[in-house]
């Protein structure tokens, strides 16, 4: 077979809980873009904050906002925000139920608490560094978003509105944190419509990723891959499960398709 697009996940896939990232990682991307495949970070991430990322491992096609903004390469594919209605909805319930959240636009990381212990924590853990209050100017610019400090039974109170729901964070500090996903608009969704704008059959394309935000891209590939550590629930959604993340998770499973030796 030959294998066209690669899309990895960042947190719990690419990087370690020490935000580095494995030798044999760089080196297989490097060696899987000799091969003419292209490689996109998939991430919830907003994408201003892993631009340094994608310079070190040279990586120049982005889903990021959990499939609300593309790019390949220079040019932007996918926008998708996030409707203003939705979060304004999300920032009355924050309000109301003490839970804090944090909205992503294409340049900041906006934060209804800068000074929350659990904020704070968020931002300790995912290294975030372009962080700012939100305000009610920059609501209608929202490409994604986490709630925080919440327990399980309130995520119920996210997903009275058909197209969201709610994704926990897979890393062990912060899992009362989750993810506002849209069946509309995910990972996967991003992928297909990459894969019907370059022409890529669904098996020419593998994935790789550890979260319940992942599992839609998951599914969307002809090779998903779910990592060692994942979340248990993530595994159905799987065709395969390689090594954890601190045991060169990538590689071994890009060995298992034959890209590397």
């Amino acid at each position: 077979m030959t294998y066209k697009l690669l899309f990895l996940d960042i947190d719990g896939t690419i990087l370690k809980p020490d935000h580095t990232y494995s030798a044999s990682t760089k080196e297989a991307i490097a060696e899987v873009k000799k091969q003419g495949v292209e490689v996109f970070l998939a991430t919830g991430r907003p994408l201003h904050e892993v631009r340094e990322l994608a310079e070190e491992l040279d990586v120049q096609s982005f889903v990021g906002y959990n499939g609300a903004f593309g790019i390949y390469q220079d040019e932007i594919i996918i926008n998708e925000p996030l409707k203003e209605s939705t979060i304004k909805e999300f920032l009355r319930l924050a309000k109301e139920h003490n839970h804090e959240l944090v909205c992503y636009t294409s340049k900041k990381n906006y934060f209804t608490s800068l000074t929350h212990p659990k904020v704070q924590q968020f931002i300790d853990i995912f290294n975030l560094k372009w962080n700012e209050a939100l305000t009610e100017d920059v609501v209608s610019g929202i490409l994604g978003a986490t709630v925080m400090n919440l327990k399980p039974e309130d995520v119920a109170l996210y997903e009275e509105e058909a197209d969201i729901h709610l994704s926990q964070v897979n890393v062990e500090e912060v899992k009362h944190g989750y993810d506002i996903i849209r069946k509309s608009v995910n990972k996967g969704v991003a992928v297909q419509r990459i894969m019907d704008r370059l022409n890529i059959k669904k098996e020419q394309t593998i994935a790789f990723g550890d979260g319940m935000n992942d599992k839609e891209m998951l599914q969307a590939v002809g090779e998903g891959f779910a990592m060692g550590n994942c979340a248990p629930e993530l595994l159905p959604y799987s065709k395969h499960q390689t090594t954890t993340v601190t045991e060169s998770g990538i590689a071994n499973g890009l060995k298992q398709l034959g890209l590397l030796k």
